[in-house]
């Protein structure tokens, strides 16, 4: 079970960095630069609400299909509903995010209760490759979610979690626990812990010369002469 009760001083501040002061388009521009250019999870997985932003630590989670009743299997999780669900959620810890894969959307990976479980440990949000329910809950309490929709159908018997903090991969883009996870409604990125620093240092830097040319395009200068001069766009 989780046992820390805040997450580490420099994390919180550049999960507020990210959520404050950049925006995925500029910080997956500089991903790019930098050679790291499949870091944008698919576009299906958007935040329930559209002003939600979500950063912090990845903490992924595999999901198996299901498609016979509990106990029919030979398997150490054949008898276990769920699998190893609420052992992955109470494992949460502060400033961390619950990333979750399944082969197949076909019924909800996230609910209410989860969210609730999982504000009460301090956790960042949730990103999940497929789809949540129990809306109205989850936006009362104001949890960062993002999915690829809401569908009621639950995974009782249907989906199990097979294993946790361990490296999965969402379209493409893998996964790993500790991963800097940072979305809003554009999309979401995983940025790998080797190359955080620098790609959050240039995204802000980058990000003042945007402004810059904003401005100067709002003066009446022409876009080529723009780009020239400031090289961004």
């Amino acid at each position: 079970m989780s046992t820390a009760t805040v997450a580490p001083a420099e994390d919180i501040e550049l999960f507020a960095v990210l959520k404050n002061q950049l925006f995925t388009a500029v910080v997956g521009d500089i991903l790019d630069q930098m050679g790291f250019k499949r870091q944008f999870l698919p576009p299906g997985i958007s935040p329930l609400i559209p002003t939600m932003k979500i950063a912090g630590r990845a903490m992924p989670v595999l999901e198996a299909d299901v498609f016979e009743e509990a106990g029919e299997g030979l398997g150490p999780l054949s008898k276990k509903q769920f699998g190893l669900l609420f052992e992955a959620l109470d494992q949460l810890r502060p400033g961390e995010i619950y990333v979750a894969h399944t082969p197949i959307p076909r019924y909800a990976l996230w609910g209410g209760l989860m969210s609730m479980r999982a504000k009460h440990l301090q956790a960042a949000g949730a990103v999940i490759d497929g789809f949540a329910r129990d809306a109205s809950e989850i936006e009362a309490l104001e949890f960062p979610l993002f999915c690829r929709g809401l569908y009621a159908q639950d995974q009782g018997p249907r989906g199990k979690v097979i294993d946790y903090r361990c490296t999965v991969e969402i379209g493409g883009v893998r996964v790993q626990t500790g991963d800097l996870v940072f979305g809003d409604r554009e999309g979401v990125l995983v940025i790998p812990r080797a190359a955080e620093s620098e790609a959050i240092q240039r995204a802000l830097e980058k990000a003042t010369t945007e402004n810059q040319v904003a401005e100067a395009i709002r003066r009446g200068m022409p876009t080529v002469e723009a780009f020239n001069k400031f090289g961004v766009m």
